[in-house]
Order: C-alpha cells, then sequence, then structure tokens
C-alpha cells in the first residue's frame, strides 16, 4: 500500500446478468482526505460503494486497508465495519422513535451500555468532541435531517472508522445544514479519517474535497487532484465528451426569439416547489421543443414536477395564454392542456398488472372522471389506434404491460398522454434503457408532434438528444438555472462551459 493510503482497491470487476458494472477499477483513499466519486447514473459508482461495504461480492481484484498486511475478504457489512469502513447513506438508517444516545449505540454487544447513565454520558461527550447540536436524551426525531445524519457520522467515528463514506449526505439540506456537515467533515479530516464523497453537486465537491475520482460507464476516467481539474474539464470527462472533439449538432427548427413572450403557451414565474429547486422562470412557445439540461440531480426534473404540480408548489405563478392559472396537483395540470411523462416509468409511469389497453386509456379516465367510464369499445379502439401509430410491440392490447420490453413500455405510457390531445407535453428521459432503434423513433416524434403545433419538454442524460431535438436549453447546475441556450449556442461545448459556471477555473 501507499505510504499514507488507508484504503486501496485494485483492479475491481463486477458484473451481473448483461451488464459489466465494474471493469478493472481502481480507487485509492488516503488518511485525512475528502475524496469526492463522481460520475453520471450508471458510471459505476454505487456498485463501487456495495462492494467495498460488503454488500456485493466482487467478480475480481483486491482490498487493502491499512493495518492489515493482505487483502481483505468482505463479504457483508459487518465485515466493512469491522475493517472500520462505515457508510452514511442519502436516506437515514437511524430509529427515529429512539433517543440520540440508543441510536448511536444500538447493536452493540458490549455490557456497558446497559448501564443507560453511562451510555448517554458517552454519547454526549462524543457529540460534543464533534459539536454536533444535540443531546444525549433527546429523541433522534426531534432533530433536523442534517443533525440526524451528523449522529450517524458520531456512530461511525465512536465505532473506529478509518474510512467514512458519505453517499449524498447534502440532498436534503439547506444551506446552513449543509456548512454544519461540512465542518464535521473537516473536523474528521484533520482527526485523520479517510472521506469518500458521493454527490452530484459540484460547488460542494469543489468547496470541501481534495480528490475526485471519475468513473464512466464502468471504468475508471482518472484520479486528480482538486487544483488540476478545473470544473469544466470534470463536466466533459463525467459525460465522456472531449472539449477539442465536439461536432456542434445544429436543431433542424427555427430558433425561437426569447424576446417574443407574446407566442408563449405556457409561462412560470419564481416557480419553486417543496423538493428544493430554487425559484425559477420558464416559457414555451407553441410548436418548440425545449429542455433542462444539467448533471444527474442538477434540479432537472424537480423543476418540470413542479410545472406539472407532482410536487407540491409553494411559491411562484404559471400563466396559460397569458392568462394565470392555478395548478396545485396533476390534474390541475391535466385541465390545462399539460401531460407529463416521469423519468422513472417503473414506479411513476406503468401500472405493471395492468394491460397495455388500461395503462393507455388511464389519463383519458381520469381527465373524464371514473363515473363517466371509458366503454370497452372505445378502449379498444384507442388502444388499437396508438399501438399502430407508435408500432408497440405487444402480442394484443389485453397483454399484461409488466411483460413488454422497457422500450414498449414507454411507447405505452407515451400513448397515454397522447390520447389527451395536450398542448404541451413534458417527456423526461423519454429515452432511458431502451433500445437505439426506438430512440430514435421517440425522438423522430417529438419532432413531428411539434411541427403539428404542440410544445414539448424534452429532458435527456444525453446532451447528443437534447441537440438533435431542442431549439432552447435552460442550464441547471445545483439545483438552480444557471443559463440559457439557443441558436448558435447550442453546443457540447456551451452546454459544459455553463454547467461548469462559465469559465475553466476550478475556483
Amino acid at each position: 500500500m501507499k505510504e499514507k493510503a488507508v484504503l486501496e482497491m485494485r483492479n475491481i470487476h463486477k458484473s451481473f446478468p448483461g451488464v459489466r458494472a465494474l471493469q478493472g477499477v481502481d480507487f485509492t483513499l488516503c488518511e485525512g482526505e475528502i475524496h469526492a466519486l463522481m460520475g453520471e447514473n450508471g458510471a459505476g459508482k454505487s456498485t463501487l460503494i456495495k462492494v467495498l461495504t460488503g454488500v456485493y461480492t466482487k467478480d475480481e481484484g483486491e482490498i487493502f486497508i491499512k493495518g492489515k498486511e493482505k487483502a481483505v475478504i468482505i463479504r457483508s457489512p459487518q465485515d466493512a465495519q469491522k475493517l472500520g469502513i462505515s457508510t452514511v447513506y442519502q436516506e437515514i438508517t437511524l430509529c427515529p422513535n429512539l433517543s440520540v444516545a440508543e441510536n448511536m449505540y444500538i447493536g452493540r454487544t458490549s455490557s456497558v451500555y446497559q448501564n443507560w447513565k453511562k451510555m448517554n454520558e458517552d454519547a454526549d461527550q462524543i457529540l460534543k468532541s464533534l459539536d454536533i447540536p444535540a443531546s444525549a436524551t433527546q429523541q433522534l426525531a426531534s432533530c433536523s435531517i442534517a443533525v440526524q445524519q451528523m449522529v450517524a457520522i458520531a456512530r461511525a467515528v465512536d465505532m473506529d472508522c478509518k474510512v467514512l463514506i458519505l453517499d449524498e449526505p447534502t440532498s436534503s439540506l439547506d444551506e446552513q445544514e449543509v456548512a454544519k456537515l461540512f465542518k464535521l467533515m473537516r473536523d474528521l479530516k484533520e482527526r485523520g479519517v479517510g472521506i469518500i464523497f458521493v454527490t452530484h453537486f459540484l460547488d460542494q465537491v469543489y468547496e470541501v474535497c481534495d480528490k475526485i475520482t471519475v468513473l464512466r460507464d464502468g471504468r475508471l476516467v482518472g484520479e486528480y487532484e482538486i487544483k488540476d481539474l478545473p470544473r469544466v474539464q470534470l463536466v466533459s470527462k463525467m459525460l465522456g465528451k472531449d472539449l477539442d472533439d465536439m461536432s456542434d449538432i445544429k436543431s433542424e427548427q427555427s430558433a425561437y426569439d426569447k424576446e417574443d413572450a407574446s407566442a408563449s403557451v405556457f409561462e412560470a414565474e419564481g416557480l419553486v416547489s417543496n423538493a428544493g429547486i430554487k425559484p425559477f422562470d420558464f416559457y414555451i412557445k407553441k410548436g418548440e421543443v425545449n429542455g433542462f439540461t444539467g448533471l444527474l440531480g442538477s434540479g432537472r426534473s424537480e423543476c418540470v414536477r413542479a410545472i406539472f404540480g407532482a410536487d407540491r408548489v409553494t411559491g411562484g405563478t404559471v400563466k396559460k395564454d397569458g392568462k394565470t392559472i392555478k395548478i396545485t396537483k396533476p390534474l390541475d395540470a391535466m385541465r390545462n392542456g399539460i401531460a407529463y411523462l416521469p423519468e422513472d416509468r417503473k414506479i411513476d409511469g406503468i401500472v405493471g398488472d395492468l394491460s397495455v389497453r388500461e395503462n393507455i386509456v388511464l389519463a383519458l379516465q381520469v381527465l373524464q372522471g371514473f363515473f363517466k367510464p371509458i366503454s370497452k369499445a372505445d378502449a379498444y379502439k384507442f388502444a388499437d389506434e396508438y399501438i399502430k401509430l407508435l408500432g408497440i410491440k405487444t402480442a394484443s392490447a389485453d397483454t399484461p404491460i409488466k411483460s413488454l420490453s422497457g422500450g414498449n413500455q414507454q411507447k405505452v405510457i407515451l400513448a397515454r398522454w397522447l390520447l389527451t390531445h395536450p398542448e404541451y407535453l413534458i417527456l423526461d428521459e423519454p429515452t432511458r434503457g431502451i433500445d437505439v432503434g426506438t430512440k430514435i423513433d421517440i425522438q423522430k416524434l417529438v419532432l413531428k408532434l411539434a411541427s403539428e403545433g404542440m410544445s414539448i419538454t424534452f429532458i435527456s442524460s444525453e446532451t447528443d438528444e437534447m441537440l438533435r431535438t431542442c431549439s432552447r436549453l435552460v442550464v441547471m447546475r445545483d439545483r438552480k438555472v444557471v443559463g440559457e441556450l439557443s441558436g448558435e449556442e447550442l453546443t457540447q461545448n456551451m452546454i459544459m462551459s455553463t454547467i461548469a459556471g462559465g469559465d475553466n477555473n476550478a475556483e
């Protein structure tokens, strides 16, 4: 092992049926270092963490921990914990109905902690030493999310943690809470703890981290000192695009005049929801395809969910054709001609046990009301029409949707919304996880619908797709709008430099 390394992972491989999740990945963490693990969705970050914590068993490779002469075998989270590897997840895994001290010592076998007085005294001492604003005897549920995460960290530190993994710890925190968490992280760094920091927030990486390791498609892109990797270069490495070798893909659609707000079909001003996005303005015109772009976790989906009323809107106004409308729930949006294909079709889209036909007519039935049921004859007519229109591969309209391929499930959800004849269609990751042929079909359909006058917002993690389909892009970073691109500005370079902050500096 390297002299100051507390952890070394060498040549790690992990495969699942049909997927090579990790291919020869190396990762080194030093004592007293905060090390960011970065990569887009599917890059392999979660798999690497799960191999390290014993949730998954690696197929190949070696893991070395300081103090152990030979490579260690980690078969379970308990094995990882005994080696001094602790993880604090985005979702708090403690018991909110127990006290802070009980959460810190739950599961310990020592009889010392059957003495409640000593347990509380020890807990208070640790909380005080780490400057955590909580007392041992208060119920965990009474603490803020940030303090609950700090308690989870305190538990890990007290268990002689050498490697602390923080998996998206700031996603539910406000700025003041993030500042407190970063102070705790710096304190632990001073004590020699090695911290792996998994996050999508670029600003936070450059504020608190010493090094960055980038993964892409299950492979190691590289390890970098924070001072040697400007933000725009980090973005390009995560996305797999070289700044010097990018072809500009121009949209075939006409560029829209930003100043001509009179043609806007829908407008939003100062819109904000309980999902943590900063207030944003937005407009879309008749026949326009625009999009929200940014790295995963930037706030793209939260913006469109606010427009559709899928998250609780806490501020701002929405206008349709210049008149203010109220959208507090998805049904309000649907009645105003807005349709929304969600990012996760399995959780928010398909109803797996229903047939293709039943899934297709679902939104129209909601609009009509369940006291006005769609006749079986009409339901079959609608289903057959859209199965043919979208080329949905299914044995029949009565086939359960869960038995269809991902691409065909996506087409069924698209058919569901097209059947409501919306004026404005929001498509969030409509081509994720589907084959290339179906992707092209959906992109062509988007442009065809726009040419017929439908307004469409298109979101994709693949910037090439965005450039092919959108005439205007709203750029997101760290849950706020940081720019808008159209016309000649629609290039990979401009998207990445805007995401990175408009400059090539790390600071």
